[in-house]
Order: structure tokens, then C-alpha cells, then sequence
């Protein structure tokens, strides 16, 4: 079958022979494949990702009888190879991480910091103490003093305490850092309502992050934008926005879904327009 120059100069060996005639006879008689089942959906896949990074402890079965119950039916096999193309580990390779763990205790933690600011005329520096919630975001402001003492803060923690008593709130632990007016005493008013008190390592802003982003969010939206006249005026900035804050602003947080903290969180807020309106709740001029 070769041309007459390649048969008399070209020399084959025995095995090439049988592999050139395996080919021919694989070519000859193989049939075309059918396509196979469909691919699935990238919805159903991204349910079936879903599934698998929610839930860490449920392995391919689990998540094959709850697609069963929305009315799926994927087999074991297609759902393994789904998690792998995505890396996802089985579950006993799941471990918990320090994100899920603290999501699922955020409920009961509160976090207590302060942050200053310059008056405009005086230069006096005013000291502010705020508490915020883990879970909801919502924030309280406790006061605003040009001398945060040890005294002022325990009087603050009272005020707080009493407050969180009477809406019927339930926290088991609170953040909060080395600094010195937070005493034996302060500590003592949040224990004695079952509030366990944990200190952050020295200069480690990180464990206590969601109190350090308020104050950059309080600074960058409010204070920063501003000229304070004195300790009056800055406390009734810091009130409107604090009202803004907790019932008008949109959090991006994980888990907030562009919610205030005061919203139904099975309702979806729809605020009426009205003509000449801006339609910002908090206003800085």
C-alpha cells in the first residue's frame, strides 16, 4: 500500500506493521458513541456546591437524598465528581474554620471599644465608648467625654447593662481590649448579668475587627466629613447617625444581605418616594 519510492528505501519493523493494522481495523469498525446523559445545569450545580459548603459534616449521599427531596435525581457518582472539579474536600476533610465557628456564636457576642475626635475650634479631643453586636450589626452609643475615667466607663457599662436587660437581649460574652479604663469594676457589671468579659491580645486590632470597622465607617461617613464645635454637638451627630445607622443604612456583612440592623429580616424594605425628597434618612449638613 506504500508508493514504490517508500518500498524499496523505507524499512518498518514487524511491531509497527501490527500497530498500523490495529489502527486500520480500530478505524474500520469502530461505531460513533452516543452523547451520554446531559450535562447538568450550572444552577443544579451551583445547589449542589451550596449544599457541600454549608453543610461540612454531609458527604455525597446526604446531599444526594436532599437533591432527592427538591426533586433531583443525581446519582452519587455525578455529585463527586461536581465537588471535585470544584476542590472541594470529602467531609472528614472539612475542618471547621474560625469564621464558621464565630458566625455560628455571633448571636451572643458583643464587642466594646472607644474612638476620639478633635473638636474643630478648641482642638479638645473628645474620647467615645460605643458597643456594637456581632450578628446584627446594630450599634449603641454610650457617651462621648473629654475624660473617659475608669469611673465614667463602669457608669456607661450600668446604663448598657440595663438597657440590653429590658429589651430582652441575650449575650454571653463580650470583646474588648487591654485599655485602662476598662477595670475589675467594668468587668464586674457585664459578669454580673452573665456576660463573660475576653480580652484581645496586646496590639492586636484584628481580634476585635468588627468593632475596629465600625469606628473606620463611623469616621469615614460621619465625623471625618465634619466640623465638631463641641462635646453637645458631637453627641447629636453621633445620635443621628447612630439612628442611621441601625435603621436606615444598607451592610454589606456576611449574612446582612444590604439589610439595617433594625429590619425585618422577613420583610424586604421598600421605602416610599416622594416627590422632592432626597431620599437619605441621615443627613451631614
Amino acid at each position: 500500500m506504500l508508493p514504490k519510492s517508500l518500498r524499496l528505501h523505507r524499512i518498518v519493523t514487524p511491531g509497527t506493521l501490527l500497530r498500523w493494522h490495529r489502527c486500520m481495523v480500530t478505524r474500520r469498525w469502530t461505531q460513533p458513541r452516543s452523547p451520554g446523559r446531559p450535562p447538568l445545569g450550572n444552577e443544579l450545580v451551583e445547589l449542589i456546591v451550596r449544599l457541600a459548603t454549608e453543610n461540612r459534616t454531609w458527604g455525597v449521599v446526604r446531599i444526594q437524598g436532599k437533591l432527592r427531596r427538591l426533586g433531583h435525581r443525581i446519582g452519587a457518582g455525578t455529585i463527586r465528581r461536581v465537588l471535585r472539579g470544584r476542590r472541594i474536600p470529602p467531609p472528614a476533610a472539612r475542618d471547621e474554620r474560625w469564621r464558621t465557628f464565630l458566625r455560628s456564636h455571633a448571636a451572643s457576642i458583643l464587642a466594646i471599644d472607644f474612638f476620639h475626635v478633635d473638636c474643630a475650634v478648641s482642638l479638645t479631643r473628645l474620647y467615645v465608648a460605643f458597643v456594637i453586636e456581632h450578628r446584627t450589626r446594630r450599634a449603641h452609643l454610650l457617651g462621648a467625654t473629654r475624660y473617659p475615667t475608669d469611673a465614667w466607663a463602669t457608669q456607661s457599662a450600668r446604663d448598657l447593662t440595663a438597657d440590653l436587660q429590658e429589651a430582652g437581649h441575650r449575650f454571653t460574652h463580650l470583646i474588648r481590649d487591654r485599655d485602662a479604663k476598662f477595670t475589675a469594676a467594668f468587668d464586674a457589671v457585664f459578669e454580673a448579668v452573665g456576660i463573660a468579659v475576653r480580652l484581645t491580645a496586646p496590639q492586636a486590632p484584628q481580634m476585635n475587627a468588627i468593632a475596629e470597622r465600625f469606628v473606620c465607617t463611623i469616621r469615614a461617613e460621619c465625623t471625618d466629613r465634619m466640623l465638631i464645635a463641641g462635646e453637645r454637638h458631637l453627641r447629636t451627630v453621633l445620635n443621628q447617625f447612630i439612628d442611621h445607622y441601625n435603621a436606615g443604612r444598607s451592610h454589606q456583612g456576611t449574612g446582612l444581605n444590604l439589610r439595617a440592623p433594625n429590619d425585618d429580616p422577613n420583610v424586604i424594605p421598600f421605602p416610599s418616594w416622594q416627590a422632592g425628597s432626597t431620599g437619605l434618612p441621615f443627613s451631614v449638613g
